[in-house]
């Protein structure tokens, strides 16, 4: 049983710092608003700019470029289906970059949860063999506590850093939706500008 318990320690921690690193390299601003997209966006002030900015899109793909290519190709449509369609979209672009951070979670959920599995078995097992021994057999009782100690240590050295992990990307998940939804606004309104489009 003891064996048990830290195998799914091990493995837990192996699967949540597996999702720390991924995400962290999955997250970065200039992966999902690439500042080149973001320069495009703020120079695209008008209909004859917009194939430039398709270009630039289509070199730097990212969440952000596809909202933007979807925009320009519904800008025929009148604004508030351009809108509905850029945000139906957002929203799979949002989901997309959340993924992961389920895992996260149910690691800072499981790993405390493993450790108190293995207190209880540690302490489960001291008292045993304190029934069976009494306080006589040292190395028995010194290694059950052993076990109580490291199950909810480990347990704990899992759990904070995955909270911490799902905290920051949940809120830099959070800042990027912001930041792309600001840019997808600002390119809509110069392109609808003008009345005939409203």
């Amino acid at each position: 049983m003891e064996t048990v318990i830290y195998f799914l320690l091990g493995i837990t921690s192996v699967v949540s710092f597996g999702f720390i690193i991924e995400r962290g390299l999955a997250l970065r601003w200039s992966k999902i608003v690439p500042r080149e997209v973001a320069a495009g966006v703020d120079a695209c002030r008008n209909p004859e700019d917009v194939p430039k900015l398709r270009t630039i899109c289509e070199i730097k793909m990212s969440p952000l470029s596809r909202l933007l290519l979807t925009a320009a190709d519904h800008l025929k449509w009148p604004k508030p289906d351009a809108e509905d369609a850029v945000q139906s979209l957002a929203r799979h672009e949002i989901v997309r970059l959340e993924r992961g951070l389920v895992v996260l979670e149910v690691a800072v959920g499981i790993s405390p949860l493993l450790g108190l599995v293995g207190t209880i078995y540690g302490m489960m097992s001291l008292f045993s063999n304190l029934g069976q021994t009494g306080m006589s057999d040292n190395a028995t009782l010194a290694h059950n506590i052993g076990l109580i100690l490291h199950a909810t240590l480990l347990g704990l050295l899992i759990a904070i850093p995955s909270l911490i992990a799902w905290s920051y990307y949940t809120k830099k998940v959070e800042a990027l939706g912001v930041e792309m939804e600001a840019l997808c606004g600002e390119f809509l309104r110069r392109q609808y500008r003008d009345d005939t489009k409203k």
